[in-house]
């Protein structure tokens, strides 16, 4: 192994980096903006209204301990489909905010450095009940889920993205979430990136501990071809990337 090269990757770990930032010149400090919290979509694009907390009526009540104990990847699913109800608590469960916004701040279910949450969560959907394939983004300030675009053959191409790992193509739908680096520089400056990946990591584990609340499974995937995941989701792979991925199946 490199030795140098691994001192360079080892270094993204740690926090030496707040010490060479001047947070005096950070965006934030400067007067400029805020970045939006959530990203643009048209006024004419198709939104789907979720099952909003509070009117889930099929969400089983689970024991924390349990959801936890129970908690790990899961790879094979069954061919029963998800409903709109369960993909909403899922949702709400990694990316719902919690009152109101201020300051260009959304408090959500999960936490965020400086609660900037840089994440965008797109769902691949391919089995839920009622809804047509297809590529999908969550509407976090709304809670709806925005219909982005159809593709052919959507699951092996994810398949083929993610290096041939299989479970994406059986699975009812894969959460792909892109960071939007600049929600988190605008604060953080050069300091940004490495919070942004433990973030996606928070997010995730509420999915895993979710999943065990509706008889579902997931597993994440962190190894992917990161230009054809960026060009099947068509983001341009620089302000917008993929991150992380998970699917998720009845179990």
């Amino acid at each position: 192994m490199n030795r140098d090269s691994l001192r360079q990757y080892r270094y993204f770990l740690k926090d030496s980096i707040r010490k060479k930032v001047d947070f005096s010149q950070t965006d934030q400090n400067r007067g400029i903006d805020v970045p939006p919290i959530e990203k643009p979509y048209r006024n004419d694009a198709v939104r789907i209204d979720l099952v909003k907390p509070g009117d889930w009526k099929n969400i089983a009540k689970i024991d924390l301990a349990m959801a936890i104990g129970n908690r790990r990847s899961r790879r094979v699913y069954r061919k029963t489909p998800l409903n709109l109800e369960e993909v909403s608590f899922l949702l709400w469960a990694t990316q719902g905010v919690r009152g109101k916004i201020v300051g260009g701040h959304a408090y959500r279910t999960v936490p965020s450095a400086g609660c900037r949450h840089a994440l965008e969560t797109y769902l691949a959907i391919l089995n839920v009940a009622g809804m047509t394939a297809g590529m999908y983004r969550y509407l976090p300030l709304s809670h709806q889920l925005l219909y982005e675009f159809s593709e052919e053959q959507i699951a092996s191409k994810i398949v083929d993205a993610v290096f041939g790992q299989p479970y994406p193509e059986s699975a009812a739908l894969t959460f792909i979430w892109t960071a939007i680096p600049y929600r988190m520089e605008w604060r953080y400056g050069l300091a940004a990136h490495r919070v942004i990946a433990m973030d996606a990591g928070h997010v995730c584990q509420n999915l895993y501990l979710a999943c065990e609340a509706i008889g579902a499974g997931t597993c994440a995937i962190g190894a992917y071809d990161q230009e054809k995941m960026d060009r099947l989701l068509r983001v341009d792979g620089e302000e917008e990337f993929v991150v992380y991925l998970s699917s998720v199946g009845r179990v």
